[in-house]
């Protein structure tokens, strides 16, 4: 009997772009070296020198990566296994297989350094990708730094994020071994309505559950995810079991991403013909997400220009990953040396406040057991605007190369963050979501501290989606109805005292 079979059993309760060619190659990316001032060779067989002048300010024209990366090939510790709640032992194929397709399960456990992305996804890509990196130019010159921001800019996507580059390939997966429905969890609806578009492209049925804080917030992006076909219920629900024992103890519960996974889980885990799909926190989720980060080095190249700091926005670390893995598998071959900086909300650090430890990745304890940075499967964080950064863990392959000491965190209040969007969208001309918002403000920071210092940085920033579905956000921001929430220390300390006490 598979692990989430006997959890929940009755006993146990082609559009052409112009392709720019780097050293003659588009992929190899390991053997990939930064070079100031390359030489750059297009396709229609003229030369030009990566300058300020001949490379636009998108830099789109470069090629779509026809590989993932995994990080994992590359760390010089191997992350901790995750484990089955019931026996404790390292997870099976066969534990995860109630929830996830088998291809999906091989790239999870995969120690492969590149997998290749199959020729129907890499199609549905070329929808939006190669996306732009851009100079901030404007920002910088309202900030007066000598810093150069440059941003890698997801919003360009079909349904606005970064969420396409995973759901895509899940949804292909499970079409290609004949699931007929797909459930799902989402926060403020990016990932949500992201597996609903990959969902109607492949023939397949899609119910969401959205966190209710977000569910209530932002109702055009449940009419996204119900215009691609999906069905949407607000977390929690009396759909499922989870939903309800939360409802019991809490009626006006503003739900989280933990409660959501226990409800789209268990639905997957009871249906034969459906299957569970993660917007974050897996192997797998990361491992597609690293197609930013692989067209960002090439992109930077273009420029002429190597990071001195690269930030990005984290909740279960999905974007963060995306961009970051690939740069550091640089960082580790000595090529550059740029510092690494995960930002997050205030109301809920994982990184900054939580303990590492191995902890279930929702509330009713369905899922695995695994090894990150947690601030408790029961701690239900305030109802901040960036709906997507609330969840209670970091993904684990995040936590381990924090725990390595490869990256560093921060935590932001909202208010900040919202300060900081307002500059970007004033100059830079783009409303961003909420949650890379955290980025922009931590991006603006270490601008500021160039200018006092006088130091000419390269920032690189992740900007992961447009906020044209958050503006009643702004409006309680520029209304001065915004407020910074935390959460009380009693609160965060019982959630804590519930992880499972294992010794690792």
């Amino acid at each position: 009997m598979g692990l989430l079979s006997s959890l929940l059993s009755p006993n146990s309760y082609p559009i052409s772009r112009p392709i720019l060619k780097l050293g003659g190659k588009d992929q190899g990316l390991g053997d990939f070296s930064l070079n100031k001032k390359p030489r750059l060779k297009i396709s229609s067989g003229f030369g030009t020198k990566a300058n300020g002048a001949a490379v636009n300010a998108t830099c789109t024209a470069i090629e779509i990566p026809h590989q993932w990366y995994n990080i994992v090939a590359d760390l010089p510790v191997k992350p901790p296994p995750q484990l089955n709640p019931m026996t404790f032992e390292p997870v099976k194929p066969e534990d995860l297989s109630p929830l996830f397709p088998d291809e999906l399960i091989k790239q999870e456990m995969s120690n492969d350094k590149f997998i290749d992305i199959p020729e129907d996804v890499h199609d549905v890509y070329r929808l939006w990708r190669p996306t732009p990196l851009i100079r901030a130019k404007r920002l910088e010159k309202l900030l007066g730094t000598p810093a150069r921001i440059y941003y890698k800019y997801e919003g360009v996507s079909s349904t606005g994020s970064h969420k396409p580059n995973t759901a895509v390939p899940q949804a292909w997966y499970n079409a290609k071994q004949g699931t007929k429905k797909v459930v799902t969890e989402t926060g403020a609806g990016q990932w949500g309505s992201a597996l609903a578009f990959a969902s109607s492209l492949f023939g397949l049925q899609c119910e969401v559950w959205q966190v209710r804080a977000s569910y209530d917030q932002k109702p055009y992006r449940k009419l996204m995810m119900q215009t691609w076909g999906a069905n949407v219920h607000p977390s929690p629900s009396d759909m499922t079991e989870a939903g309800r024992r939360i409802l019991e103890s809490d009626p006006s519960s503003p739900g989280s991403l933990g409660i959501a996974i226990s409800e789209a889980v268990e639905v997957a885990a009871t249906n034969t013909d459906t299957k569970y799909c993660l917007g974050s926190v897996l192997n797998h989720v990361l491992l597609h997400q690293t197609v930013i980060g692989e067209e960002c080095l090439k992109q930077m190249e273009a420029f002429g220009d190597i990071p001195d700091v690269i930030i990005g926005c984290t909740g279960g670390g999905s974007n963060f990953g995306g961009l970051c893995f690939p740069f550091i598998r640089e960082k580790l071959k000595g090529r550059i040396d740029p510092l690494i900086r995960a930002v997050e909300p205030t109301a809920c650090p994982s990184l900054t406040k939580g303990i590492y430890a191995y902890d279930y990745g929702d509330t009713a304890c369905l899922t695995p057991l695994m090894k990150m940075h947690t601030l408790g499967h029961d701690f239900i964080p305030d109802p901040i605007h960036s709906g997507g950064l609330r969840y209670h863990g970091m993904a684990p392959l995040v936590s381990h190369i924090y725990e390595l000491g490869l990256m560093e965190a921060i935590a932001i209040p909202q208010t900040e963050c919202f300060q900081g969007a307002i500059q970007f969208a004033r100059t830079e001309g783009l409303i961003p979501a909420p949650e890379p918002t955290h980025a922009i403000a931590a991006t603006i920071r270490e601008a500021i501290r160039c200018r006092e210092t006088g130091e000419a940085k390269v920032i690189l920033m992740a900007m992961c989606g447009h906020g044209h579905f958050d503006l009643p956000s702004y409006d309680n921001y520029l209304q001065g109805n915004l407020v910074d929430l935390s959460f009380a220390e009693e609160k965060l300390q019982g959630s804590l005292a519930k992880i499972p006490r294992l010794v690792s």
